[in-house]
């Protein structure tokens, strides 16, 4: 799109806020915008009007009106708008989302026509209640092989959407390989059943689950098919997550039982996956994307991981090349969310279970791994948003030919 955020902002000044003379811009309630690939996405905090759904779509639909009239007049066609509510601390507490309809119109996406019978996208059924997960987004972070730092992925983008105020749950997922009692620091902490739920460990802001914490730490899991299936749908329907704006889930390396049953039991928003530069992780992670799109599995993008180590001076190495993953992504068409380098308080943070570190400290290394860190989150929440206003999606099942 040729839109700006900057031509955004003026359209929605022409919006009063409520019980306010100022418009949305000068009284500071237009939190964000995001200018999106085929559409735009802004947030507003309105705390005069958060628990009056009638209000918030009134704003909603003014919003709508200023942006399409400010499109017409640049001579621009806005093909989706996100309007999203957020309370104090950040987490949306309404969305209201248009779609373009086929003449053109923006139009509630709840209103749009349904596809004709035998073609087309299927409409969009209910979350599967017996999951028992109550999230706006439900994140899988995936691989083609081990050894890429998804799981380190995984936290670090977890800690960081709670540092950002949501409310956020993890899922180790990797049922052979748990690594979150190491990385989230949950070693002293014992598992707690109530009214036969379990309770998430709660560590640097998120809620946790992993079955690292249910069987003994030095017992290898030499479970065949269904005994991983059996122990990932304990994990997700018996865990009391409450109200979730992101559910991360670290999945296995690979793609064999786990993921497949994963994403065919979860509404998941989308997949992350993550690759290093060198081919040979390029090739393994095209695999898992080619599996996610099989699925019916939305990508919200790639991270190119271990992309370059960062001395204590400062200075950078590419250890195992840097922009692999990058071009990977090009070829395939798939957003770019970011590349993270490697840094000694990297591994240091990770392996004494403190990842909420990775985002402070004043060194060097560590500011370089911030602004890192910081894009990964910023791109990846314009891709959330974009997937929300792509929420005609079926339950995902495989195909083979």
């Amino acid at each position: 799109m040729a839109i700006s955020e900057e031509q955004v902002r003026r359209w929605l000044s022409a919006v009063k806020a409520t019980g306010d003379d100022a418009d949305l811009v000068a009284a500071r309630r237009l939190e964000w915008v995001s200018i999106l690939e085929d559409g735009i996405a802004i947030k507003l905090h309105l705390p005069d009007i958060a628990g009056e759904p009638p209000a918030m779509e009134a704003v909603a639909g003014a919003c709508l009106e200023s942006i399409r009239q400010g499109a017409v007049r640049a001579g621009e066609r806005v093909r989706a708008l996100l309007v999203q509510f957020v309370n104090h601390s950040g987490v949306v507490i309404r969305e209201s989302a248009f779609e373009a309809s086929s003449k053109g119109a923006l139009r509630p996406a709840s209103e749009q026509s349904p596809p004709p019978a035998g073609g087309g996208q299927k409409e969009a059924p209910p979350p599967d209640e017996s999951i028992g997960i109550n999230a706006t987004h439900v994140i899988a972070v995936g691989a083609g092989k081990g050894g890429v730092g998804k799981s380190t992925i995984s936290v670090n983008l977890a800690v960081g959407l709670a540092r950002r105020g949501r409310a956020v749950g993890l899922l180790d997922g990797d049922i052979y390989g748990p690594s979150l009692p190491t990385l989230m620091g949950l070693n002293t902490m014992e598992p707690n059943v109530l009214d036969g739920r379990f309770q998430p460990f709660l560590t640097h802001g998120v809620k946790s689950m992993t079955i690292g914490k249910l069987v003994d730490a030095d017992k290898p899991l030499i479970w065949r098919g269904p005994m991983a299936h059996g122990a990932f749908k304990q994990l997700t329907e018996k865990t009391d997550w409450g109200e979730l704006d992101q559910l991360v889930i670290d999945l296995p390396p690979g793609t064999g039982d786990v993921p497949l049953t994963m994403a065919q039991s979860l509404n998941l928003t989308g997949a992350v996956i993550v690759c290093t530069p060198q081919r040979v992780a390029q090739d393994d992670a095209i695999r898992a994307a080619k599996m996610f799109e099989q699925l019916g599995v939305e990508i919200l993008g790639v991270v190119e991981n271990m992309s370059v180590f960062v001395a204590p001076d400062g200075q950078e190495y590419d250890i195992f090349g840097r922009g692999g993953a990058q071009q990977m992504a090009q070829r395939l068409g798939l957003p770019f969310l970011g590349s993270v380098p490697i840094t000694m308080d990297l591994r240091k943070n990770s392996d004494s279970g403190e990842p909420a570190s990775n985002f402070e400290g004043e060194s060097a290394p560590q500011k370089r791994l911030h602004r890192a860190l910081d894009e990964l989150l910023n791109n990846l929440e314009s891709q959330l948003a974009l997937a929300s206003i792509r929420q005609a999606k079926g339950t995902p099942s495989l195909t083979i030919r």
